[in-house]
C-alpha cells in the first residue's frame, strides 16, 4: 500500500458487478483484505469467483457489518433503497467508510449512512469495465471523481493511490453533469462506431471486417481530438463540402437508415463547432444546415407503403 493516512482494510463489496468485483481485486492487490461480497446474479456470483478467489458471498448485511470499507457498487437506481435497509438494519456503523462508485449520485445518496455515523464517499471510475482481469492495468490508469467532506478527503487520496489512479474533486451539485460528460464521451462514441461499421460493412463486399480498416483512423481521430480538441477536425463538414455531404445523406439514407438520425445530428453539431471557431465561413455554415436539415425533412415524410 501507498504511505499516507491510513485507510479501512477490511473491504466488502455489495454488488459484485463488473465495477465492483474489479475495484475490489484491485485494492486486494493494493494490500487490503476483501472479506465479504455479495452479488445475486449467476455472472455476478462468476465474477467473484474469478477475481475475488475464497471470499465469500454472503447476505448484504453481512456483507456490510463485516467490512470497514464498504463499497457499494449496484445499479443507480437501486442505490438510494440500497443504503437505507442496511441503516435501517443496523449493518452501517460509526467510522465505517461506506463508497459508492455511481457516476451520477453525490453524498446525497449516502445520507441514512451518513447518519448512523459513517463516512460517506463517492467515488466513480471514470473507465468502461469488462468485469474481467483485463481491467485491472486500467484502474490504475484511470482518474476518480470523487466528492466527499472535507475530512474525509484524506482517506480518498489514499484509496486512489492505492489502486495506482488520481482523484478528480467533483462538487456534489456537478456529478450529474460530470457523469453527462463521460456518458456522452464514452457511451455515444460505441453507438458511433457501431454504426459507422454497419455503413462501412454495406459499403463493399471486400470489407470482412470493418473494425480493422476503422481502427487505425479511429485511433488517431481520437488521440487528435483529446490533445487539440476542435483543432483536430477534419473532414467535409469543415471544408464546407455541401456536395458530399448531401452525398453522404442520400447514401446513408439508403443504405443504412438506422444511422441517418445520428449523422445528421453530428453534423449539424459539427458545422456549429466549425462556424464558431472561423474555419467554416458563414455562407458556407448556411447551406450545410440546409441540406441537413433538408435530408430530415425527406426522413419525415410518409413514404409509399404508409400513404397506402
Amino acid at each position: 500500500m501507498s504511505s499516507g493516512m491510513p485507510c479501512p482494510r477490511r473491504v466488502g463489496v455489495i454488488g459484485a458487478g463488473r465495477v465492483g468485483a474489479v475495484i475490489a481485486a484491485a485494492l486486494a492487490h493494493a494490500g487490503h483484505e476483501v472479506v465479504a461480497a455479495s452479488g445475486e446474479s449467476d455472472a455476478s456470483r462468476d465474477r467473484a469467483a474469478d477475481l475475488l478467489p475464497g471470499v465469500p458471498l454472503l447476505k448484504p448485511s453481512a456483507v456490510a457489518r463485516a467490512a470497514d470499507l464498504l463499497l457499494l457498487t449496484v445499479p443507480d437506481d437501486m442505490l438510494g433503497n440500497v443504503v437505507e435497509v442496511l441503516a435501517a438494519s443496523g449493518a452501517i456503523r460509526p467510522g465505517q467508510v461506506v463508497l459508492h462508485t455511481s457516476g451520477r449520485h453525490g453524498l446525497a445518496a449516502l445520507e441514512p449512512a451518513r447518519l448512523a455515523g459513517a463516512r460517506v464517499v463517492a467515488l466513480h471510475p471514470a473507465m468502461t469495465f469488462t468485469g474481467t482481469a483485463t481491467d485491472l492495468p486500467r484502474v490504475a490508469a484511470c482518474a476518480y471523481g470523487a466528492t466527499a467532506a472535507p475530512a474525509d478527503r484524506p482517506v480518498v487520496e489514499q484509496l486512489v493511490a492505492d489502486l495506482g489512479g488520481r482523484v478528480v474533486w467533483v462538487p456534489e451539485e456537478r456529478r450529474a453533469l460530470y457523469h453527462a460528460a463521460l456518458a456522452h464521451g464514452a457511451n455515444h462514441l460505441v453507438t458511433l462506431v457501431a454504426e459507422a461499421r454497419e455503413i462501412l460493412a454495406a459499403s463493399a463486399d471486400g470489407v470482412t471486417d470493418p473494425a480493422d480498416v476503422l481502427r487505425p483512423l479511429l485511433e488517431a481521430a481520437l488521440d487528435n481530438a483529446l490533445r487539440s480538441g476542435d483543432a483536430a477536425l477534419t473532414g467535409p463538414v469543415v471544408r464546407g463540402d455541401v456536395g458530399t455531404v448531401a452525398t453522404h445523406l442520400d447514401e446513408i439514407g439508403r443504405e443504412a437508415p438506422q444511422a441517418l438520425a445520428s449523422y445528421r445530428t453530428l453534423a449539424r453539431a459539427t458545422v456549429g463547432r466549425a462556424a464558431t471557431d472561423g474555419r467554416l465561413l458563414p455562407i458556407r455554415a448556411a447551406r450545410l444546415l440546409q441540406e441537413i436539415d433538408g435530408a430530415a425533412h425527406d426522413a419525415a415524410q410518409p413514404g409509399p407503403e404508409s400513404i397506402r
